[in-house]
C-alpha cells in the first residue's frame, strides 16, 4: 500500500515542512542573507528561462542516468552537501545516504553532518563525496583530509564561497545556535512543534558529530578567510582523488581552478546565503561553460526546485545538478516516504521535460539550442522580484 505524503512538488514539501518544523529550525534551512532578494532572484532567473518543445521524435524510451568520474549514475541530480541534516527529522542524514545508494548518485556529507563522515561512507555504499570548510589556521581542516582518506572517501569537495558566514536575519531573530541554546522562546517554539520535538528528543538532539572537541574542533561562526591559493597548492598535493571546488561564480576564478588542477567545479551562489547581491548562479553557470569549453566538468546548485529546472542546468553547461534544502523539507513533511515520493516527482519531470524537448539522454540537453531565444539565454526575461 502506498503511503500518501500530500508531497506533489517541492512547494508541496515546503508547506508541509513549515507546519511540522519549529520556526527556528524552518528559517535554518529555509532562510537566505539580508532581506533574501538574491535567493528569491535565483529561483526567478530558472522560472524565466524558456525551452523550444520539438516534435515529430521518437521519445519513447528515454534514458536519466549520467557519468561522472567513470560512475554511471542512474539519475542526473545528487545530494548536495548540507551541514545538520538531521535537523529536518532524526536520521535525515542516512534517509539521504539511503537514496543516494540506490541510485548511485553522489551524497555530498558537509563537514558540519549531524552523522559521522565514516558511517555516512558506508550507508551510502561508497558514493559519498566529502565536503571539506577551511577554517581557523587549517591545521584543523588536513586533519578532516586525512580522517576522509582512512574512510574510503574519494572526492573532495572544498567549498570556498563562505569566508565569513553571512548574516541570515531569520536565524538571529530566533537565536539559531549550534549546539542548541534553550532559552524561552525557543522552548515556546519547541512546544508549539510537538510531533518534532518529540521525535527529536526520543532520538537525542542533533549535534556537530564529526567533531569531538578534543581531537577535532569546529567553531561554526570561526573565520575562514586565511584561505588562498597556497592553501589550495597544499590541499591538492595531499588529496589523491577527485577535488571539486564549490561556490565559483566568476569565470576568472574557473580559469585558475582549472590551471590548479583541480577536477570539477560546482558553480554555486551556496543558494544566497552568503552574499545577498550575489549574481543568479545559472547565469554565471552559462559564462563559464563559455570561458572554460565544453570538456572540463561543470556542476551546479543553488535555486533548484523543480525536474525542469534540472533539464535548463544541463542545458545551460551543467555536467551534474545538485540538490539542497528541498530533499530536507521533503524529509521533514514526511520522512523517507516524503523524500522519495520528491525524488520520483523530480524524476518524472525530469523525463517529461525531455520528452517535449525531442530528446532521449541527459547528453542532448546539454546544447544552447534548446533555449529561447537562444542568443540571449533568458537572461532579459527576468521580471523584477516584489
Amino acid at each position: 500500500m502506498l503511503f500518501d505524503t500530500g508531497i506533489h512538488s517541492s512547494a508541496d514539501a515546503r508547506r508541509l515542512a513549515r507546519k511540522r518544523l519549529p520556526w527556528m529550525v524552518f528559517d535554518y534551512i529555509d532562510g537566505a542573507a539580508g532581506q533574501e532578494h538574491g535567493a528569491a532572484l535565483n529561483q526567478r532567473a530558472l522560472q524565466d528561462i524558456r525551452l523550444t518543445p520539438r516534435v515529430l521524435c521518437n521519445v519513447a524510451q528515454r534514458d536519466l542516468s549520467v557519468t561522472q568520474f567513470d560512475r554511471l549514475m542512474l539519475r542526473p541530480f545528487g545530494v548536495s552537501p548540507m551541514g545538520m541534516c538531521n535537523l529536518a527529522a532524526p536520521g535525515a542524514d542516512l534517509m539521504l545516504a539511503k537514496i543516494a545508494r540506490e541510485y548511485r548518485v553522489p551524497h555530498g556529507v558537509s563537514t558540519v553532518a549531524s552523522t559521522d563522515l565514516e558511517t555516512l561512507h558506508k550507508a551510502s555504499g561508497g558514493t559519498a563525496w566529502f565536503q571539506l570548510y577551511f577554517s581557523g589556521d587549517g591545521s584543523g581542516t588536513m586533519k578532516l583530509v586525512e580522517r576522509a582518506k582512512m574512510a574510503g572517501y574519494g572526492t573532495l569537495i572544498l567549498t570556498l564561497d563562505v569566508p565569513e558566514v553571512g548574516r541570515r536575519p531569520r536565524e538571529l531573530r530566533h537565536g539559531f545556535k549550534m549546539p542548541f541554546r534553550i532559552g524561552p522562546r525557543q522552548f515556546l517554539d519547541f512546544a508549539m512543534h510537538p510531533g518534532w520535538s518529540l521525535s527529536s528528543l526520543a532520538k537525542g538532539s542533533p549535534k556537530l558529530a564529526n567533531f569531538d572537541g578534543k581531537n577535532y574542533i569546529f567553531d561554526r561562526t570561526e573565520s575562514r578567510a586565511a584561505a588562498d591559493w597556497a592553501y589550495l597548492d597544499v590541499l591538492r598535493q595531499a588529496w589523491p582523488g577527485q577535488l571539486v571546488v564549490k561556490g565559483v561564480l566568476n569565470p576568472e576564478d574557473a580559469l585558475r581552478l582549472r590551471d590548479a588542477g583541480v577536477d570539477a567545479i560546482q558553480v554555486s551562489s551556496h543558494g544566497c546565503r552568503q552574499l545577498e547581491s550575489a549574481p543568479p548562479a545559472i547565469f554565471a553557470l552559462r559564462k563559464i561553460r563559455e570561458t572554460l569549453g565544453p570538456e572540463f566538468p561543470l556542476f551546479f546548485d543553488s535555486g533548484i526546485r523543480t525536474g525542469e529546472d534540472i533539464v535548463k542546468a544541463y542545458v545551460m553547461g551543467a555536467d551534474f545538478v545538485f540538490l539542497g534544502r528541498i530533499l530536507l523539507f521533503a524529509i521533514a513533511a514526511g520522512g523517507i516516504e516524503g523524500l522519495r515520493a520528491l525524488w520520483d516527482i523530480l524524476s518524472q519531470e525530469v523525463s517529461l521535460a525531455m520528452a517535449q524537448l525531442g530528446v532521449t539522454t541527459i547528453a542532448e540537453l546539454k546544447n544552447a539550442y534548446h533555449l529561447w531565444p537562444p542568443e540571449n539565454a533568458g537572461e532579459q526575461l527576468i521580471t523584477p522580484v516584489t
